[in-house]
């Protein structure tokens, strides 16, 4: 009798694994280079058009206080792709090789712990951080060689994206090349974001009889701001409002903040001086649209599969972007434009159609999230906190701030209501974003809010480990 269950057990394991990776739901996981807040479900900016980014916040929630872990690229995500937060690994800059560090050793990124768990991982464009060099981007770079059952490029290739100006720099800026924008005579899918996109939707198509985890990389709003005409002619020049903005507005923020990096201050005395405020505000829109319609393309392919009800969607950017606010141009300030980013999941059988939640939360919380929504442990070392309850209930309350560093020992705090930012120096500012969304007036400085600062306080990292890696030689 033992001997025909042993049989029966073994006859039918095949057919419950099967059964078991049917129910299993795929992953559709969106990442979006730079994209900021100026998107239409989020209000960021009133001329934003993004009709294909609202259509999938009408199918799930949108996580409207939402930040990022740092406020570049490179340890925004290696720290929510690994679960590690920037002052656990020491990841805070763009040049260290996260792969070479014992902070990582034997962790499983998200993409690998999906793999190892029978998971069918595929991934196209810029996931982990790519080096772009003359135009190239090598979207290697950083990436996870264990995690993928196929990329797009493979990872040993470049993949050109050679549609650009003859010209260049374009917009006619004497500080550089990299910061540049201008129409280009180009079809969609001729363009790198296109190839990309096109590689994912042939593997949308393919049948599979495992669950996939499939990741895209949408690279623009990354600069340049090269796209084709009809995205410009969306947003048209003499009708361009700029951001709100007030005059003498670091006066009261520390000396450490006024700092610039990526050269920003200096872009904003360009595009200030040559009157350019609004083709610059308006190539980000067109380059804002143009990603749009690459995440139109994504969801369109995935409807035509037939199964978008057992898929898990999840569209979120890596950083916000600053466009003249606090007199700064791009990202790498732990003010809210580089802070608060798209975050939207859409999670078949839990979440609700056209939900929104304005608690703070943070892309640290993606990895044990998805892990939760699959039925999957999370491993121990990820340092995020599952959305799980709030996807399914909006209205529930989280007291977890949310925490942004950058650089070392530099942290900001956002909750509901207020940021508090504690500098590597110790000096400090704090918003009140019921009174002041634009964080216009700092309230450090006086003492009815020394409550409110330390309870947040104790929100800090307790260990800022130490910076990974030099910078290259210039």
């Amino acid at each position: 009798m033992k001997r025909v269950l042993v049989s029966i057990a073994v006859v039918l394991m095949p057919v419950l694994l099967a059964a078991q990776d049917a129910e299993r739901p795929d992953v559709l996981f969106i990442a979006v280079d730079d994209l900021n807040d100026w998107v239409g479900v989020l209000g960021g900016h009133p001329q934003a058009k993004t009709p294909n980014i609202d259509r999938l916040a009408a199918r799930g929630i949108t996580f409207t206080n939402a930040h990022s872990p740092s406020v570049i690229c490179n340890p925004s995500r290696t720290a929510l792709l690994t679960g590690l937060l920037p002052s656990t690994s020491g990841v805070y800059d763009n040049w260290p090789d996260w792969r070479t560090s014992d902070a990582f050793a034997g962790l499983p990124t998200v993409f690998r712990h999906f793999r190892d768990n029978g998971y069918r991982t595929l991934g196209a464009g810029k996931i982990f951080h790519a080096h772009t060099f003359g135009g190239v981007s090598n979207f290697e770079g950083l990436n996870d060689p264990t995690a993928w059952d196929a990329f797009y490029p493979s990872l040993t290739r470049q993949l050109p994206d050679a549609i650009r100006p003859t010209v260049i720099p374009a917009n006619g800026n004497p500080l550089g090349t990299s910061f540049d924008w201008s129409v280009v005579v180009a079809e969609d899918m001729a363009i790198g974001d296109g190839q990309v996109v096109g590689w994912i939707e042939r593997q949308l198509a393919a049948e599979t009889g495992s669950p996939r985890f499939i990741a895209a990389g949408i690279y623009r709003p990354h600069l340049p701001w090269y796209v084709p005409q009809k995205y410009f002619d969306m947003h048209p020049l003499d009708d361009i409002l700029l951001p709100p903005t007030i005059e003498n507005d670091l006066e009261d923020v520390p000396e450490i903040a006024r700092g610039s990096y990526l050269d920003s201050t200096e872009w904003h005395d360009w595009i200030v001086e040559s009157g350019k405020w609004a083709e610059g505000v308006q190539a980000y829109l067109a380059s804002t649209s143009f990603a749009d319609a690459m995440v139109g393309r994504l969801l369109d392919a995935l409807d035509r599969t037939g199964r978008a009800d057992n898929t898990i969607i999840v569209l979120w950017g890596d950083h916000g972007f600053h466009l003249g606010e606090k007199e700064r141009w791009r990202k790498m300030t732990l003010w809210e434009e580089s802070t608060r980013v798209p975050l939207i999941i859409v999670a078949p059988g839990v979440s609700t159609p056209g939900t929104r939640t304005a608690e703070a939360v943070s892309l640290m919380d993606l990895y044990p999230t998805l892990t939760e929504l699959a039925g999957l442990d999370t491993p121990g070392h990820v340092e995020g906190q599952s959305l799980e309850p709030l996807i399914r209930d909006p209205g529930a309350v989280r007291d977890k701030p949310a925490l942004t560093t950058f650089p070392y020992n530099s942290h900001s705090l956002r909750t509901e209501r207020y940021r508090y930012t504690r500098h590597a120096d110790g000096t400090e500012e704090l918003y009140d974003h019921e009174t002041d969304p634009n964080e216009w007036k700092n309230l450090a400085h006086q003492t009815r809010y020394d409550r409110l600062k330390a309870d947040l306080a104790r929100w800090f990292p307790e260990v800022n480990a130490e910076a990974l890696g030099e910078p290259p030689d210039e």
